[in-house]
């Protein structure tokens, strides 16, 4: 508009003046000239007057486009430049953010609102489902987080356990297939894969390492304390009818692995100290919150341990073996059978000697010796051991006559195995030479003061699978051992084998109540390859080192 009005002012003047001007020629000419070509220059006059109007208006209206303020949205909030906005315009623009926003909050708060009643209903169906549904064969339920997930994530999580050797065995490819269980109590850990940096037996330090344990265990007395209908436990009562309450204190001992894209399962065992029975618990943390998988009670008040001895000659260490079966089994434990497999006659007197001085000081009769004319042979001698029993199920303990058991121990062997279910592979801790070991000291100490888990004092013998707990009934139908191994090495090797590839679930973790005492070893000129190479797997690897590292120590070498 302002553009417009300027134009026909300026046309006007020109106008204007150059009327005049023509005025003033014509005037000159003394009007000499035709009124035909006066027109004609009237003509011309206006059309010029025009032109200059148009470029006059054209250079304004570019001057107006530079020097007029910007207004697009980058620039500055308006009322800055000039004065026509007040105080009033910016409270009027804040007020009208401020009920936007508030509108938009409204209309979130409504929308969680609507998702809060959605889960709550979400929640309830669940809970009822939840009541309604026979937990099966696995007797599976939600345990730890009071929240009921939505089902296809509660179908994720059972499915998880499904998954994994917890309820049924994995049949597997070989030894180095199987996944050890770490074992702990309240202020241990014993640790399988400890390296050379670290400690077999250890105080959990760091703090995510505690609070998982205690979680578990904690989780564990909740199950325990409050059971579920389908729980396979009864309700007992406490000396002065009271309901029988068990704390942390009754914490006996657990096992946990964890399979790498399943999650970890824990195996835990209570027990009140006046009472036989033991509690046992195994949850499932399949990379989410904790499940159960059952809660039960087991007695083993009438199970008997048949420990079966295969020997030939080493008088010495049979001695020694039966004072520690004196202490633990007889003293202790009472519910033992012992087994002795002899072969060869040379020394057969002296173990017979042993064995029924052992009785008559202990009023001790529930073994059985059974002597095989014959070379020496590892798996036979267990096969006839196992055998030699005909007085109806019976949990077996192959053991070897240099190693140290404890009451504890034969607790555990108990607890984790099971007649068509499971099986006991306990990792040994060997010791070390203690002529070297204890070195700075004129003699060692006694055996029971060697027994300690220290890595410079012995390793976890992972490659070692001789001592195990299982059912007469397992072994039997497993096929026993392979009797085309000859001597020693390498029998229980296959005999480990054959349960890996069965649907019995193996249980391999190392327990701090079992020790292999050193002694020389000779290895005998017809042994097949694959038992020389068992005979140098101590002295390989990490123990090789180890060992190398003690001796130079002692002799202050390093």
């Amino acid at each position: 508009m302002e553009i417009l009005i300027l134009f026909l002012l300026f046309y006007n003047l020109l106008q204007k003046v150059l009327t005049s001007k023509e005025l003033i020629s014509l005037g000159k000419s003394r009007l000499t000239r035709m009124p035909r070509r006066g027109l004609i220059l009237q003509t011309r006059t206006h059309w010029l007057l025009l032109g200059l109007a148009l470029l006059c208006s054209l250079i304004l209206f570019l001057y107006l486009l530079e020097c007029a303020p910007q207004t697009d949205g980058n620039a500055s909030l308006p009322g800055i430049i000039g004065e026509n906005y007040g105080k009033e315009y910016y409270q009027a623009l804040l007020q009208e953010q401020e009920e936007h926003y508030q509108t938009r909050a409204t209309s979130l708060k409504r929308q969680i609102a609507q998702l809060k009643q959605e889960l709550q209903e979400m929640s309830e169906k669940m809970r009822s489902l939840q009541e309604r549904k026979n937990v099966g064969a696995n007797g599976i339920s939600y345990q730890g987080n009071k929240e009921q997930a939505p089902s296809d994530l509660l179908e994720f999580l059972h499915s998880q356990i499904d998954k994994a050797e917890v309820s049924i065995g994995a049949k597997l490819p070989s030894e180095y297939g199987v996944i050890p269980f770490e074992s702990f109590t309240l202020m241990k850990v014993f640790q399988l894969e400890m390296g050379l940096t670290r400690h077999p037996e250890e105080k959990p330090v760091r703090k995510d390492k505690r609070d998982e344990l205690v979680e578990v265990i904690e989780a564990g007395l909740e199950v325990i304390n409050n059971p579920d209908e389908d729980d396979e436990q009864e309700d007992e009562d406490g000396p002065l009818g009271e309901k029988l309450i068990f704390n942390e204190n009754d914490f006996v001992e657990g096992y946990y692995r964890t399979e790498k894209d399943k999650g970890t399962q824990y195996e835990l065992f209570f027990k009140k100290a006046d009472l036989m029975e033991y509690r046992h618990v195994t949850l499932f943390r399949p990379f989410g919150p904790l499940m159960k998988v059952k809660s039960e009670m087991i007695d083993i008040t009438r199970s008997v341990i048949n420990i079966i001895v295969p020997l030939a000659g080493r008088t010495e260490a049979f001695a020694q073996f039966m004072q520690n079966f004196r202490d633990v089994c007889i003293h202790q434990d009472k519910r033992i059978h012992l087994t002795v497999v002899y072969f060869g006659k040379e020394g057969l007197s002296k173990v017979k000697s042993i064995l029924e001085s052992v009785a008559s000081e202990s009023n001790f009769h529930n073994y059985t010796l059974v002597s095989l004319n014959e070379e020496f042979n590892r798996g036979r001698g267990l096969n006839v051991g196992a055998r030699a029993w005909d007085k109806g199920e019976v949990l077996m303990f192959f053991c070897d006559v240099d190693i140290y058991f404890s009451a504890e121990f034969l607790n555990s062997c108990r607890l984790n195995a099971e007649p068509g279910k499971k099986v006991f592979y306990p990792v040994v801790f060997s010791l070390y030479n203690p002529a070297i070991v204890y070195a700075n000291l004129d003699v060692p100490p006694p055996v029971e003061q060697q027994l300690v888990h220290k890595k410079d004092s012995g390793f976890w013998r992972d490659f070692g699978f001789g001592m195990t707990c299982q059912y007469q009934s397992d072994f039997l139908t497993i096929g026993g051992f392979d009797m085309e191994v000859k001597g020693w090495g390498g029998e229980d090797v296959h005999l480990y084998r054959k349960y890996l590839h069965s649907d019995l679930i193996v249980i391999r973790t190392p327990v701090p109540g079992l020790f292999h005492l050193w002694h020389e070893k000779r290895c005998a000129d017809e042994l097949t390859p694959e038992q020389y190479r068992m005979y140098a797997v101590p002295l390989s690897g990490r123990h090789a080192f180890v060992f190398l590292l003690m001796l130079l120590q002692q002799f202050n070498l390093v």
